[in-house]
């Protein structure tokens, strides 16, 4: 299954982060794409440093809920802290969406909720799959058009 995964730091040395978790991503599935790097404000939370934001595309079989355990690990071995929610953090693996799955439980959201809503998502999802399709709000192009009619 494709899976579209955001990724973002802003603590420590955020590149580094980011590498480091490409690479584990990279040992654990088939890394299949993965966007430039985009600098961009924290959305949400107290005043914190920018982040680094990139999306990456991946392909596996595992089912959804051993997925997103897999990115948790990832997180956690690079010393995420879920401390303040929308804070800082060392690094964030969001599991945007995966294959055509729908799942509203607590323990899974797919596809992310606010996805739609996130620039720093769309955009470098934008620069790696044109043609993608957030299941619930349509074509990325289109969502990535709307958030930047929304900032002029």
């Amino acid at each position: 299954m494709k899976a579209v995964i955001a990724i973002g730091s802003n603590l420590g040395n955020p590149q580094e982060n980011i590498d480091i978790a490409v690479a584990l991503l990279k040992d654990a599935t088939k890394l299949v794409a993965l966007s430039s790097m985009y600098v961009t404000k924290p959305v949400g939370g107290p005043v914190q440093p920018d982040y680094i934001n990139a999306v990456a595309l991946a392909e596996s079989e595992l089912p959804a809920a051993d997925f997103l355990s897999m990115l948790h690990g990832i997180e956690a071995a690079l010393g995420r802290e879920r401390i303040e929610h929308w804070g800082p953090r060392t690094i964030d693996l969001d599991l945007i969406q995966y294959g055509s799955i729908l799942s509203y439980s607590d323990e899974l959201l797919l596809p992310h909720p606010r996805a739609h809503e996130r620039r720093f998502v769309i955009e470098p999802w934008h620069e790696i799959d044109p043609d993608g399709i957030l299941l619930t709000h349509g074509r990325i192009d289109g969502l990535l058009r709307t958030l930047l009619e929304q900032e002029q």
